[in-house]
Parts: structure tokens; C-alpha cells; sequence
């Protein structure tokens, strides 16, 4: 027979269960109270502002004016935008290149710098200060370099007797987009060569002591080893550059203007012109609506052939 003793009051006498905290000294409340900053600050920052863009997507709405709502005439007359269409061609042209021209320079420079030995600090830093200046820094420095009135660039090259006259750096379609792709590889390259040099140093020297005993050779130890264990690293890079090329603006905003002809007009490009040169604000967002779906979009399928590779 068991008799269980009370205290005056009806409390448990000792030995008893602890009865449970007040909710607000819960793990689980303490846990929200931590998350809500960074709640607040994506509602504010991120989720308000995407739920306005989409209902203007859905709107007349002009700069100054009543919003009326037009849905779905934004999105039906996308198709009838050759500027855009364009635009969509130039970028995706411009990703591919860029993407992998990228990838190539940022791996040669992070296989260069892998070993420690004298000097390599220096180099590292060097690859990796052009990643300092701001984008559109970046992109007036080289205006001023490659101007064919008051350039450096053209004189050095007609000294040397590479050319004879002035190169039309962004004369051209092709010359303009390729001296765009130059300074976004001057740019990035040793940021993303930081990336991969993480990456590299987190593979575990005793696999290649391990494959050199073998007698595997340079070529072998690349393919076999270096390549497969960098994969992660290679993706989160890929998706990184592919993310950041297809929302180019800077670069041919303050470089190529656009020019020549509207040939080097990108498809944010578009919706900065469509809101702030026609005042089409909802037109406007619907570009962007669609342009963030494919967005992430190609970011779903980029993770699901990562996890298949893996």
C-alpha cells in the first residue's frame, strides 16, 4: 500500500514530479524569441516586398497614379517585348561563357596557390584583391582603361605593335561583350578561386600520399581524386556564378550602357528600363516575377543533379 503525503496548500511533498515551466521559459519559446530578429528582418526585407511585387505584377500601375488591376495583360504582353526576348538570349549567351570561362580561371588559380611554399601568401592576396572593388568601381576603372580618347590600354598595344590603331573595345557586339566578360573574370575570378582553394585544402593530404604510393600519376590524381572530393565546392561555385550572371546589371549598365545598338542589354536591364524609363512599374514586375521563378527554378534542378552526381 502506497500513501502519498501532501504539504499544507495541496503541493507534492518531496520526491514528487516538478511541475512543468511557464511557457515563456520553455526550450521551445526561448527558441522562437532567438529566431524572431532574423524573422522580422526577412518579413520586412524579403517576404513584404515579394508579396508587393507580385500583386503590381498583377496591376496597372503606373509611377504616378491608381493602380488598376489588369491581370493577366503584364504577363500575356511579355511575349510581345522583343527588347526582352533579346535580352533573354544575350543572357543566357552571356552566362554560358562567362560560367565557364570562370570556373576554368578559378580552378588554374586555386590549383596555383594550393601548396604552401615562399611567396604564396602574396599571390593568394593579389588573386583575391580585385574581389575588394565594388562592381561598379570595377566596371568605371575599366571604362577608363579601355576608352579609345583617354585609355591606357590603346597606346601600350600600338607601342608594342600589337595594333595599329585604336581597338573599338565596345564598338562592336562581340568586342562588347567579351570586355565585359574580361572584367567580370578580373572581378571574380579570385573570389571564387577562394572558394575552390577551401575546398582543396579540405580533401585530406593522406588520399594523396596514399595515390602517389600508388603510383598514380598528376593527370590521375586530378581526375580521380581532386575533381570528385571538390564537387561540392565546384556546385556551390557554379551556382553562385550562374545566379549572379543571369542578374547582371552593373557591368553593361556602367560599362556598355546597353550599347551598342541594345545589344548588350541584359534582362534586368529590361526591368530597370521598363520602371524607370516607360514608368511601367507593373509591367516591370512582372518581368521580375518570371525572372525569379526561373531562377530558382534552375536552382532546384542544379541541386537535384548534385545530389544524383553524389
Amino acid at each position: 500500500m502506497t500513501v502519498t503525503l501532501t504539504r499544507r496548500g495541496g503541493r507534492a511533498a518531496r520526491g514528487a514530479a516538478p511541475a512543468p515551466p511557464p511557457w515563456w521559459r520553455s526550450r521551445g519559446a526561448q527558441g522562437w524569441l532567438y529566431a524572431a530578429p532574423t524573422a522580422l528582418i526577412v518579413g520586412v526585407l524579403f517576404v513584404v516586398p515579394l508579396a508587393l511585387v507580385v500583386w503590381m505584377s498583377l496591376n496597372r500601375w503606373p509611377l504616378l497614379g491608381q493602380a488598376a488591376l489588369n491581370a493577366p495583360d503584364n504577363y500575356t504582353k511579355i511575349a510581345d517585348n522583343p527588347l526582352f526576348l533579346d535580352a533573354v538570349g544575350f543572357t543566357l549567351k552571356y552566362t554560358v561563357i562567362t560560367t565557364v570561362l570562370l570556373a576554368g580561371a578559378a580552378l588554374g588559380l586555386a590549383l596555383l596557390v594550393q601548396e604552401r611554399r615562399p611567396g604564396v601568401g602574396f599571390f593568394r592576396t593579389a588573386f583575391f584583391l580585385p574581389g575588394a572593388v565594388g562592381f561598379a568601381s570595377a566596371a568605371l576603372l575599366f571604362y577608363a582603361m579601355l576608352n579609345s580618347d583617354f585609355g591606357p590600354i590603346d597606346p601600350i598595344l600600338q607601342a608594342l605593335g600589337i595594333t595599329d590603331e585604336p581597338v573599338k573595345w565596345t564598338g562592336t557586339p562581340n568586342m562588347a561583350l567579351f570586355s565585359t566578360i574580361a572584367l567580370v573574370l578580373w572581378r571574380f575570378a579570385g573570389f571564387n578561386m577562394l572558394i575552390l582553394l577551401t575546398g582543396l585544402q579540405s580533401i585530406p593530404v593522406e588520399v594523396y600520399e596514399a595515390a602517389r604510393s600508388d603510383g598514380a600519376g598528376r593527370r590521375q590524381i586530378f581526375t580521380k581524386i581532386t575533381l570528385p572530393l571538390l564537387r561540392p565546392t565546384l556546385a556551390l561555385m557554379l551556382i553562385l556564378s550562374v545566379t549572379g550572371s543571369l542578374l547582371a546589371f552593373d557591368q553593361f549598365f556602367v560599362f556598355t550602357n546597353g550599347g551598342p545598338d541594345n545589344s548588350t542589354v541584359s534582362m534586368v536591364m529590361v526591368v530597370y528600363r521598363d520602371a524607370f524609363f516607360r514608368f511601367d512599374l507593373g509591367g516591370a514586375a512582372a518581368l521580375s516575377v518570371v525572372l525569379l521563378v526561373a531562377l530558382v527554378a534552375l536552382n532546384a534542378l542544379q541541386m537535384r543533379v548534385l545530389r544524383r552526381s553524389e
